[in-house]
């Protein structure tokens, strides 16, 4: 089951930084974790 969750995550990321902008900071931290996290599991 090859399934892409980078592309969804970013999605999501996007909806919930135009719906609450002030947390932006903190969208982007988790995104940044979340995808590291994948690319240090997926090696």
């Amino acid at each position: 089951m090859n399934f892409a969750i980078e592309p969804l995550l970013a999605l999501v990321m996007g909806i919930l930084i135009l719906m609450v902008p002030r947390f932006l900071n903190y969208f982007v931290a988790v995104y940044l974790i979340v995808t590291g996290v994948l690319g240090l599991v997926n090696r």
